[in-house]
């Protein structure tokens, strides 16, 4: 019996590690985050390395009744936020975040905020203080931020990138500085289209 439990255990290890790694969507890799050692930005490349998110959808925080996701922006690049109202630099960064959306909009790109541990209309103040222009998923307890694989759900702010695709492009795991995030944003809007299926 003293042999068979540790046989037992690694086969249940292995299951856990395949599924991860095997997962598909769209016929492409799932992504999966990994502990970047001590990193806060991490960039994906080359572009068939990248592993795509699930299709993230949730409730909007600006228009009751309404559910917003990635499905209302098919073949855009896409930048994802993890904010809540409560976080200092979320306040900090906002405006940032605008600026690049307007500057990068006309370019094929979307900015979604993913808006975490939070009460409602404390984070509608916060959107309409700041005049940011882009809509969030309203996400209070976390069960979208949960459907990406291994991402820390601690980690606020943080932003993702993702390609046309949607496809996980680069992860900042801080507050972004605003150059930074234009030109990654600017250099994947530039990247090749995906390509059409057929009937599309």
């Amino acid at each position: 019996m003293r042999r068979i439990l540790p046989l037992l255990l690694g086969l249940l290890v292995l299951a856990g590690c395949s599924t991860s790694k095997d997962a598909v969507s769209n016929g492409q890799q799932e992504f999966t985050f990994v502990a970047p050692d001590g990193q806060t930005t991490i960039m994906y490349d080359p572009p068939a390395s990248r592993g795509v998110v699930p299709e993230l959808s949730g409730e909007s925080l600006l228009h009751d009744g309404r559910t917003v996701g990635l499905q209302d922006h098919a073949g855009q690049v896409v930048v994802l936020n993890i904010w809540g109202s409560w976080c200092g630099p979320c306040r900090a960064e906002a405006p940032d975040l605008e600026f690049v959306a307007q500057q990068t909009k006309d370019a094929g790109v979307a900015m979604l905020g993913i808006d975490v541990r939070d009460d409602r209309d404390a984070a509608r103040d916060f959107v309409r203080d700041r005049n940011l222009t882009y809509d969030s998923i309203f996400d209070q307890p976390g069960r979208v931020l949960a459907a990406l694989s291994g991402y820390p759900r601690n980690v606020v702010p943080s932003t993702i990138v993702l390609d046309r695709q949607h496809r996980v492009a680069a992860v900042y795991l801080t507050q972004i500085r605003p150059s930074d995030l234009l030109s990654t944003v600017q250099r994947i809007a530039a990247e090749e289209p995906a390509p059409s299926t057929p009937g599309s």
